[in-house]
């Protein structure tokens, strides 16, 4: 039972720095609203302290599937 609240607070601390190197790249105040962004934005933050061994992921393009006529 305890070996699951440890785990529980690796796994916020890790998305906490995650988010930290997000805003600290500017993702947050980036203008551009598309796909490509937003899978940007999610790497970086699951990456987490990964971000500052040098790991730099990003989207370069994405393709979303166009609805149905």
């Amino acid at each position: 039972m305890r070996g699951r609240g440890i785990l529980g607070a690796i796994v916020i601390i890790w998305l906490a720095i995650g988010v930290f190197a997000t805003w600290q790249r500017g993702y947050f105040s980036n203008s551009e609203a598309n796909c490509a962004a937003a899978g940007s934005i999610a790497l970086t933050v699951v990456a987490g302290p990964l971000n500052y061994a040098g790991v730099n992921p990003t989207v370069a393009s994405c393709n979303l599937p166009k609805p149905s006529q």
